[in-house]
């Protein structure tokens, strides 16, 4: 019996190390890590931006005043709106950049509402002009060549803006979006007389006007505050947990404005000076820019 014993643990001992070595040979798994993503978009974010914007303008003309409503009345001579600039459209561009802030609420796993405001310095400007012949103080003394111009320049522009967000995936955002726009919009515009004689028309109901030779005979501008209505879309993708990169495209679309283009001379002391507006149609531009937001 004690060797049948011994014979037996022998037996086991040499199993339980032979079951332990292969264990021991076996791999071991690699532990995973998780790419941290943002488990929710509900809160608030601030970010940067920068990008671009562009847009297009047309410009006409009327007269506010007798003197100016017979520069604008063609004449029986062959000279085209009797001396009244053409209307006349140009493109405007420029580089802008800014800041935003916002709020998300994500009410179920694929679908978020919010709201942001943001605000842009903006470089978008641009001119244009056109070109006529009006003629003299008498009809006999010819045609006389000139130039008008206009231009615009975005100064500044804002929005406060709804947005509707879905998720395809936890991190992946795309949203359409749309509200209100502000903006610092400024305007000039003048008329030159490219001849090489001066003209002018007689007063008519106190007011008169004059053109030297070469000299800018009209000339007005305007700086203010537009409104009116801005809407897009765009993706935003979280990077990190607390922060997401944008792109986004917005169409903005602000008031009309008029700009009068007083005459700097007149025919005779105590004349009133004539003018004419210059008629812009709605200040519209695209705008194209990528953000980064920091979610709190």
């Amino acid at each position: 019996m004690g060797r049948l014993s011994i014979a037996a643990v022998a037996a086991v001992s040499t199993v339980a190390f032979t079951q332990i070595a292969s264990a021991a040979d076996m791999p071991v798994k690699a532990p995973v890590y998780k790419v941290a993503v943002a488990p929710s978009w509900t809160g608030f974010y601030i970010g940067v931006n920068a990008g671009g914007g562009w847009g297009s303008r047309g410009v006409g003309y009327s007269p506010n005043d007798p003197n100016t409503s017979m520069l604008f009345t063609p004449v029986s001579l062959p000279l085209p709106n009797g001396g009244a600039p053409p209307s006349t459209s140009f493109t405007s561009s420029g580089s802008l950049g800014g800041l935003q802030l916002g709020y998300n609420w994500q009410f179920n796993r694929n679908w978020l509402t919010g709201i942001e405001t943001d605000f842009d310095w903006s470089g978008i400007k641009g001119s244009g002009s056109s070109t006529g012949t009006v003629h003299g103080a008498f009809p006999g003394l010819g045609a006389n060549p000139f130039t008008a111009t206009v231009d615009e320049h975005i100064k500044w522009f804002g929005t406060v803006r709804a947005r509707l967000g879905y998720l395809p995936t936890d991190n992946l955002l795309a949203y359409v979006t749309g509200g209100f726009a502000y903006g610092r919009v400024e305007h000039t515009g003048s008329y030159v007389n490219s001849s090489t004689t001066g003209f002018g028309i007689l007063p008519v109901g106190g007011f008169s006007f004059f053109c030297a030779v070469g000299a800018t005979c009209f000339a007005g501008s305007s700086s203010s505050v537009a409104t009116g209505w801005t809407a897009g879309g765009g993706v935003e993708y979280a990077l990190w947990k607390n922060l997401t990169l944008k792109a986004e495209y917005l169409y903005v679309s602000m008031d009309s404005k008029s700009v009068a283009e007083t005459a700097l001379a007149v025919n005779a002391p105590g004349d009133k000076p004539s003018s004419f507006n210059a008629n812009y149609n709605r200040t519209s531009f695209n705008v194209a820019r990528i953000g980064l937001n920091y979610h709190f």
